[in-house]
């Protein structure tokens, strides 16, 4: 909603303005029809972020949490429309299955919406738990 450009490039400044975190690498951006939430949605509007930090992973989510709110994100349903959505993909290797934080995010391999920005920036990046780099997962959803 509102100012997409604005909004991702506010948080990308807001992630790399912050002491623990020590580099950002962002995607180009690119616009995509929605998939998911209430009908008559406009196109989303998405990047990923590639980031070098000092924080373990519930820290990096728990700022990312504060930027989508500084940003007026709001929650009233799953998949409604909003300002910004940041969600942690990837870290490391790591597997986490927390009531507050699944990484590898659970449904990342099958949305090509993720997967075009994500390989832009890593995509020899093997998922931990597919087995496969980004882009072959992207490859493999191209088919």
């Amino acid at each position: 909603m509102g100012d997409r450009r604005h909004f991702i490039e506010t948080a990308s400044a807001a992630l790399g303005a912050d002491p623990g975190v020590l580099d950002v690498r962002l995607s180009c951006l690119h616009e995509t029809e929605p998939e998911g939430g209430p009908e008559g949605q406009g196109p989303f509007l998405n990047a990923a972020a590639r980031v070098e930090t000092t924080y373990d992973a519930v820290s990096l989510f728990d700022l990312m949490q504060r930027i989508e709110g500084d940003l007026g994100r709001e929650r009233p349903q799953p998949w409604s429309p909003r300002t910004i959505d940041l969600d942690l993909l990837l870290f490391d290797d790591d597997l986490i299955d927390i009531p507050k934080l699944t990484v590898p995010h659970p449904r990342m391999h099958e949305r090509k919406f993720v997967l075009v920005s994500l390989a832009e920036i890593a995509g020899d990046v093997i998922h931990p738990v597919m087995g496969q780099t980004i882009n072959g997962l992207l490859n493999s959803l191209s088919c």
